[in-house]
């Protein structure tokens, strides 16, 4: 529609949501890599740990209703970076390991809509592992029309009715990024919102993400009395806005709605939805909400209207789990759209105690304290914050600095319980492009500590990732883990690499002298 000269859109078909595909189709692996993305908040150990638990015991309640021969597939909507992935299927491994209970197996599927993310995921040799067990597949998924999954890996196709077993889904960050209506309610009525977008009369040049961040959007009101009829899918939910808010704006997912009424159809059994994002379950932040606002960081986003998806699905006779109390940064939430949901009292137990009781939220709340805190804090303190948050290196890098500063007078229990909290960390950290030398961290670190053999290996690793700028330190550091450990062939080797790059280091020099000294 065409007023005044603008072009006028109905919200979910404005030219933001092209923007916002071609944004992702462009950047791939990127818009993660380049930190212009959030993914730490929905990604970390701490929310993956949560939700392989949620899924263990939705395992163990399928398990316990006799359905333990077919696989569950769990499908990650808008899996991005591959992080979240990656921590889920090593932490449900391992509680299934610890556990020794038979359970139904499973088969994590990441999608996404960016061809180059999936062609990524097909290089990293830490996903690549778990392809290699049987436990991860990719596809490529578009949430807004697609109706089957094309699994890469295996070839498996999965269509409607296929799966026996309910599916899993996991979406974060997903339903605040996808299209979505915008309407508005008042005395009872319901309006479109259409959306007009003010570009900067210089475009030539800018990237979809500069575009995105400098459009301004304008707004007018026309009477949308087709979702108060009675045929409206979701004239249910509708009718709440009607007679509950006034002078009010609403996001309204029907294209996340649409995209999770096709997920089920894949599955003769429902579906498990866990999600995380800034999204509002609760009717009162609705009311009286202002035109939305694009949230820039990269791409954009808007705040998902969990209370529609929860209700939409309730009155099919879902039951959906959110938290008591109020949340700060990120909203997890659980609807169970199956038969009988109210007897998966272990999947209901496990969000209980991981989200509702303390939860992802909370922990990114405590997070922030201690990072404005780190330098107080001594290394009892920074070690059971870093337990809670599933060894995190992104704690650990932050904090190795004033680590080093607390070695001299800890104990040795506190020494060992650093040692072997660094072991987990690397053994669960997901590598990506480009990424800070956390190796170089760990080495150096261990080397302080006298732990040479441990020290040397993640040296080793530093040194071979930056073959073309060589780090002098390094090379010294190496040549005393070597010396230490009794290799002098290596001490030489490492100790003359030193000098040729920095002739007058004194204590590469001391070294040479002394080992001169010995061979004589």
């Amino acid at each position: 529609m065409t007023t005044n000269g603008q072009q006028f859109y109905r919200f979910s078909e404005a030219p933001i949501w092209e923007l916002q595909r071609a944004y992702f189709e462009e950047k791939g692996m990127k818009a993660w890599e380049d930190d212009e993305v959030p993914q730490y908040i929905t990604s970390n150990p701490m929310i993956a740990e949560a939700y392989a638990e949620m899924i263990f015991g939705f395992l163990q309640d399928r398990a316990a209703q006799g359905h333990v021969s077919e696989p569950v597939t769990i499908l990650e909507l808008g899996a991005g970076a591959g992080r979240l992935a990656f921590h889920i299927v090593r932490q449900l491994r391992e509680i299934r390991d610890y556990a020794g209970l038979t359970l139904p197996p499973v088969r994590y599927v990441m999608s996404d809509l960016a061809a180059k993310n999936v062609a990524s995921w097909q290089r990293h040799p830490g996903l690549l592992s778990l392809v290699d067990e049987g436990l991860l597949d990719f596809a490529r998924f578009d949430a807004v029309n697609d109706t089957e999954l094309h699994l890469t890996q295996s070839k498996v196709v999965i269509r409607p009715g296929d799966l026996e077993q309910p599916l899993l889904v996991i979406a974060n960050y997903f339903f605040c990024s996808i299209p979505q209506e915008l309407l508005y309610v008042d005395e009872g009525k319901i309006f479109e919102c259409e959306v007009a977008l003010k570009f900067p009369e210089e475009v030539e040049g800018l990237s979809q993400s500069e575009l995105l961040k400098k459009v301004v959007p304008e707004f007018q009101y026309r009477r949308a009395a087709g979702y108060e009829e009675d045929t409206h899918p979701y004239q249910g939910v509708i009718q709440i806005y009607q007679d509950k808010l006034e002078d009010s704006h609403i996001l309204f997912p029907a294209a996340g709605l649409k995209c999770m009424e096709r997920l089920n159809a894949l599955s003769q059994a429902g579906f498990l939805l866990i999600t995380a994002d800034k999204g509002d379950h609760r009717l009162e932040n609705w009311e009286f909400a202002p035109p939305p606002e694009l949230i820039h960081h990269g791409c954009f986003s808007l705040t998902a209207n969990y209370h529609a998806i929860q209700h939409a699905f309730e009155q099919k006779g879902a039951v959906s789990l959110f938290t008591q109390h109020h949340y700060k940064d990120i909203n997890a939430g659980c609807i169970l759209m199956l038969q009988e949901p109210a007897s998966y009292v272990q999947t209901r137990l496990a969000y209980r105690r991981f989200i509702d009781r303390f939860g992802p939220d909370d922990f990114y709340c405590l997070k922030g304290s201690v990072d404005q805190h780190l330098g107080e804090m001594e290394l009892r303190q920074l070690l059971a914050f870093w337990r809670l948050g599933g060894y995190d290196a992104e704690l650990f890098i932050h904090s190795a600095e004033h680590i080093s500063a607390l070695l001299q007078d800890c104990g040795d229990e506190e020494l060992l319980d650093l040692q072997r909290g660094i072991q987990i960390m690397w053994a669960n950290h997901y590598a990506m492009e480009a990424s800070y030398d956390l190796a170089l961290d760990c080495g150096l670190i261990l080397f302080e500590m006298d732990q040479f053999a441990e020290a040397r290996e993640f040296l080793e690793l530093s040194l071979a990732a930056n073959l073309d700028e060589p780090v002098v330190p390094v090379l010294y550091s190496l040549a005393i883990c070597n010396y230490e450990l009794g290799d002098e062939a290596a001490t030489l080797d490492y100790t003359t690499r030193a000098l040729e790059l920095e002739p007058e280091y004194e204590e590469a020099l001391e070294l040479l002298n002394a080992l001169k000294q010995g061979v004589e």
